[in-house]
């Protein structure tokens, strides 16, 4: 292939297709994690758009090869991306902000481990519940909706026309308050038997002052949380499939808002 033969638009048309292809790729949950190799992302992110360039090449503007709107105009591509992703990432917060809390309240203050997805220590109980999280995603094929979405987005918002002004922020922040109260769900069944577990140690405290209350409340709150945790596994599913499920609707909500 000649590669002096491409014309000068059609090479910036793929560059735009692919800093919105890049933007979507850098936001999936899973692919996002320092664990896969830059070239995997590279290599995933050139051939979707190879694939997708001959679809797409109709419903990119033409604008101005300038070196500075040129990069304003890729930016704003890749800016997209990151927005949805951060729609996916709330959901994965909200189960590591339950699982968290329920860590504490076991007596899991002090055990962390090292997270490769965010290369930083989480609890315990956050590790497991993230992992259990990614695995319902990829199951209910969460990976290709953000393909799907990079395809209809370019009929929703045209490259070059993202609008900050408008309501996503304000909707960004509002799914965000949404996350705390999904933590809560996540957590509520652990943290009422818990309490109910500190209550009847209180009152075995109160009518047998000899027993050491301390030292055998740390097996029971352990033991009882995992079984809890194991009971309650498929409402947890539930519950997060549920978040994965309206994650289209959201994110067509956040492309509407885009579009001044």
């Amino acid at each position: 292939m000649d590669f002096q033969l491409i014309p000068v638009e059609q090479f910036q048309t793929f560059l735009v297709v692919t800093s919105r292809i890049a933007g979507f790729i850098g936001a999936i949950p899973v692919i996002s994690s320092a664990q896969t190799p830059g070239r995997v992302k590279t290599a995933l992110v050139v051939a979707i758009s190879l694939t997708l360039f001959p679809l797409m090449a109709d419903d990119v503007p033409r604008v101005s090869f300038a070196p500075v709107p040129f990069m304003l105009l890729m930016v704003s591509e890749v800016l997209l991306g990151v927005l949805l992703g951060l729609v996916a990432r709330l959901i994965f917060t909200a189960v590591e902000f339950g699982a968290t809390v329920i860590g504490f309240q076991m007596g899991f203050a002090a055990a962390n481990v090292f997270d490769p997805q965010s290369e930083r220590q989480v609890a315990l109980i956050s590790q497991f519940q993230n992992i259990f999280a990614i695995l319902i995603f990829l199951a209910v094929n969460g990976h290709y909706l953000f393909l799907q979405t990079a395809v209809m987005s370019y009929e929703l918002l045209p490259p070059g026309q993202l609008d900050l002004s408008g309501e996503a922020v304000p909707y960004l922040m509002q799914l965000a308050s949404h996350m705390f109260a999904i933590g809560v769900q996540f957590s509520a069944p652990v943290l009422a038997v818990l309490l109910l577990s500190g209550l009847i140690l209180g009152i075995l405290a109160r009518v047998f002052p000899q027993l050491n209350v301390f030292l055998i409340s740390f097996p029971v709150n352990i033991g009882t949380a995992f079984i809890v945790i194991a009971l309650t596994l498929s409402m947890l599913s539930m519950l997060i499939r549920r978040e994965f499920d309206t994650l289209g609707e959201r994110f067509m909500i956040i492309l509407n808002f885009l579009n001044p």
